[in-house]
């Protein structure tokens, strides 16, 4: 079997290719720069998948699993070339070079539960979503690889089958993300408040959980053609206990109305670096739960990494 792992210098992508190096497989990594291994992968194939010279049929003649991590997370130009664009050639290629050589190839697919969007009409709306859930997403990074994960719905055949993994809010040592660093700040400097009422819900998965999945989606042929959500959600006071305990903190207990909360926020938006935007507040309010039960029952994989025990770990 021949693997291929595109975009092995992310925050996943860079934890996947420890994983199968630690699990003994062979197989190449498509980056624009070396992947760091404790052991050197067997080939390192230099490309861009933005570059006008690349040749997508070459790239992907050989491979029987290919793992799809890359991704643009703050270059909203790069967006559409990267996840939509590159696909597309990508996918394409891969059913052509398929079905010349008579061969099945798999397609692992790194997305996002973005692509179902934010809970309408209100951010505090009870909302519990599964694979079944209508895709709403909202967001170039958003819509975006939702756009890429079509191409790859609808490229189903004898010749190409998929997985397409969407976890949620991914945290782990040396994230690129610094959300959990900011408001563990705010935390330590004793400013942070609850907002509206009891039980909201915070959307986090361990990188570690997120990489076993994918290797399961890659080499469990139960996992074929089948979307998987992944998020091991958690109330929100969990996070906030954890992150306050971690730094040697008492747990804050403070709560504003919503209402009021949001008044401020429309009253002071003009204020630059004002901290209470109308996008923290949904974040803060939130009652959206990820259904996770389907890749529980196909695969039998469930998160093991317990968000409260480990997510000081973002810090790092």
């Amino acid at each position: 079997m021949k693997i291929l792992i595109i975009g092995g210098r992310g925050f996943i992508g860079q934890k996947l290719v420890d994983s199968l190096v630690k699990h003994s497989y062979a197989f190449d990594v498509l980056s624009r720069s070396p992947v760091e291994t404790v052991n050197p992968v067997p080939k390192f194939i230099k490309g861009d998948l933005l570059a006008a010279d690349l040749d997508f049929d070459r790239l992907v003649s050989k491979y029987d699993v290919i793992f799809n991590c890359a991704g643009e997370l703050y270059n909203k130009d790069l967006m559409y070339a990267l996840h939509v664009d590159a696909t597309a050639q990508l996918v394409s290629a891969c059913k052509k070079n398929a079905k010349k050589q008579n061969r099945k190839v798999h397609w692992v697919q790194l997305s996002s539960v973005g692509a179902y969007g934010p809970s309408k009409p209100k951010a505090n709306k009870k909302r519990l979503v599964t694979e079944e859930t209508t895709p709403a997403p909202i967001g170039e990074y958003e819509v975006t690889k939702t756009l890429a994960d079509e191409i790859i719905l609808k490229a189903a055949d004898e010749f190409f089958s998929y997985t397409i993994l969407r976890p949620s809010n991914v945290f782990g040592a040396q994230m690129p993300n610094s959300s959990i660093r900011q408001l563990a700040a705010v935390i330590k400097r004793e400013l942070f408040f609850y907002i509206g009422k009891p039980g909201s819900t915070s959307n986090y998965v361990h990188v570690d959980d997120v990489v076993d999945a994918l290797v399961l989606c890659g080499f469990d042929a139960r996992a074929r053609d089948q979307v998987f959500n992944l998020s091991n959600d958690c109330p929100q006071s969990d996070v906030i206990d954890a992150l306050a305990e971690g730094q040697g903190l008492s747990a804050p207990k403070c709560r504003l109305n919503e209402s009021v909360a949001r008044v401020i926020a429309f009253l002071f938006s003009w204020f630059p670096g004002f901290p209470l935007k109308a996008s923290r507040i949904d974040a803060l309010v939130n009652r959206t739960n990820y259904d996770i039960s389907k890749i529980e029952r196909v695969v039998g994989f469930k998160p093991s990494r317990d968000v409260k025990n480990t997510i000081m770990e973002a810090l790092e």
